[in-house]
């Protein structure tokens, strides 16, 4: 026998050894505890069939009573229906909450204005900027500062951009950022 296959029968035989010492450890100290003959009396430590825990099997044959209905869902996020001895009458006055908001109903912001800033033209010489904006159906419409568009906007300002827009009522004013399509 070659001493490598002689090293490699030595390990085995630790590693078995190890094993079993290893799955028998704990029965090994649970012996060692008592003698084994029962001399002691019956629930004095030691004695034979002593665990080491206390078991009550009459506690499991106890009736739990009746059922009792649930007093919440537990699907629902709520408080717990609490019983409470009699409420004294409060201190504080009841608040009221107003059924309606306070103040005139006001109308509905504008709907946004549909056109897109696609760019801007500079001429020469020091004039204002044009503005040129396009509905998305093919037309396209330019204008400077002050300019009506489409009988609807007026341009207030041409930036780098973007293009402020306002109705011609005066209400809604909006920035439309340059897109470039």
């Amino acid at each position: 026998m070659s001493p490598r296959t002689r090293q490699l029968l030595l390990l085995g035989l630790l590693i078995a050894v190890a094993a079993g010492v290893f799955v028998m450890w704990p029965f090994g100290g649970a012996t060692s505890r008592g003698s084994g003959t029962g001399s002691g009396p019956a629930g004095a430590p030691g004695a034979q069939g002593d665990t080491g825990f206390d078991i009550r099997l009459e506690a499991l044959q106890r009736d739990p009573g009746p059922l009792l209905a649930p007093d919440r869902n537990p699907f629902r996020f709520e408080r717990r229906a609490v019983e409470s001895a009699p409420s004294r009458p409060s201190r504080r006055p009841a608040v009221v909450v107003p059924a309606e908001p306070e103040g005139p109903v006001l109308p509905p912001p504008p709907p946004p204005i549909p056109l897109r800033f696609i760019g801007y033209l500079q001429p020469r010489g020091g004039a204002a900027r044009v503005a040129v904006l396009s509905d998305g159906r093919g037309n396209v419409f330019d204008g400077r500062e002050g300019d009506i568009i489409e009988g609807r906007y007026r341009v207030l300002r041409v930036g780098n951009d973007s293009a402020d827009l306002i109705y011609l009522d005066g209400r809604g004013r909006q920035t439309i950022r340059l897109s470039g399509q």
